[in-house]
């Protein structure tokens, strides 16, 4: 019997490394509105944590047209004999949660264990992915820096970068930068950089396309594909995702990219993550990607690896939806509309 649960601020968790880490308010509201979501891909013997759990069977019943019998608040978890957790991603706050709330130590990470899931969520992983994956189609570069000298000496010479915290959340710790360092910039900069030792620093580019790929790791050494996530964002911030059949979602990405690079670029990440992840992390992950158009305009290039998101990601809340809905292909999205946190899926 597993427990599982919906912590959306985990990548804020991380970042902060505490036990007792307090999420935003943002943070906050989205778990305690969404926190159905693993509803989705329970077992049949599996129950899900909300904060409210009327309001999660009502709005659960109203997304999937199903209804959902074990929903338990975190006053009822230590009545329970669970064998397993699952929950979005691992990190000290989640694991100091659960202990309080009556989960044996005995299955859930240990300090340790956590620590080297942290350890792989830094950035500088998707960098050394992205060198794996180079091949003719293939675009992407990045490096990792502690010196603002650098970033100001290149925005000097005339480019255009994207810079990132080596810990954060979709949308948030990353920074555009032209021409200059401003003052707001070379703040941030400094803060991260003492924070957090260094900051990522990669080319912009053209994007065409968000999308990526969903898989999961055994912890053995074997990482398996999923499935394509098609996403959408607005201003760096996730909005929703098309669910279709992994057919469709080909074809959509065949547009711009020939189906045998993607399957290739497929085939070395499961390779390099697998000897990555054995003995140190076991079950799902996901891999952002973009389609970015070439810069004599003649066609586009494959950016295989714009960061890695070694925890469950609403690519993998598609493909589980898609599986329990019918019909023409579908959008899921999330709103904030008002003040609440909504899920819907609508006609595309």
């Amino acid at each position: 019997m597993k427990l599982l649960v919906f912590n959306p601020e985990h990548d804020l968790a991380l970042a902060a490394n505490l036990s007792n880490f307090t999420a935003p308010h943002a943070g906050r509201q989205l778990r305690a509105d969404l926190g159905f979501i693993p509803a989705i891909w329970a077992a049949a013997y599996d129950y899900v944590h909300v904060e409210n759990v009327e309001d999660a069977e009502r709005r659960f019943l109203r997304l999937t047209r199903r209804p959902f019998g074990r929903f338990i608040a975190k006053e009822q978890i230590c009545k329970h004999k669970f064998t397993a957790v699952d929950v979005w991603g691992w990190d000290l706050a989640i694991r100091a949660f659960l202990l309080r709330w009556g989960i044996d130590a005995a299955i859930l990470p240990s300090v340790t264990q956590i620590d080297d899931i942290r350890q792989l969520s830094h950035r500088r992983y998707a960098m050394q992915l992205l060198d794996c994956l180079q091949m003719p189609g293939i675009i992407g570069s990045s490096c990792e820096t502690n010196q603002i000298e650098n970033i100001i000496d290149r925005l000097h010479s005339g480019e255009h970068l994207v810079v990132k915290a080596p810990w954060s959340s979709s949308g948030r710790g990353v920074r555009f930068m032209e021409d200059d360092v401003n003052i707001y910039d070379n703040g941030w900069l400094r803060n991260v950089i003492v924070k957090q030792g260094s900051v990522m620093v990669e080319p912009y580019y053209n994007k065409v396309k968000d999308f990526g790929m969903e898989f999961v790791s055994d912890g053995n050494g074997s990482v398996s594909y999923i499935g394509l996530s098609l996403f959408q964002t607005s201003n760096g911030a996730y909005t929703g995702n098309i669910l279709a059949s992994e057919e469709e979602k080909e074809s959509l990405i065949s547009r711009y990219i020939p189906i045998d690079l993607l399957k290739t670029v497929q085939q070395k990440i499961c390779a390099k993550m697998g000897s990555w992840l054995k003995d140190l992390y076991t079950g799902v992950f996901g891999i952002d990607m973009m389609v970015v158009r070439r810069d004599d305009g003649d066609g586009f290039l494959l950016h295989p690896c714009v960061e890695i998101n070694l925890r469950r990601t609403m690519g993998h809340v598609a493909i589980s939806l898609t599986e329990l809905t019918s019909g023409l292909p579908q959008l899921m999205k999330i709103e904030y509309d008002s003040n609440i946190y909504k899920m819907k899926i609508s006609k595309r």
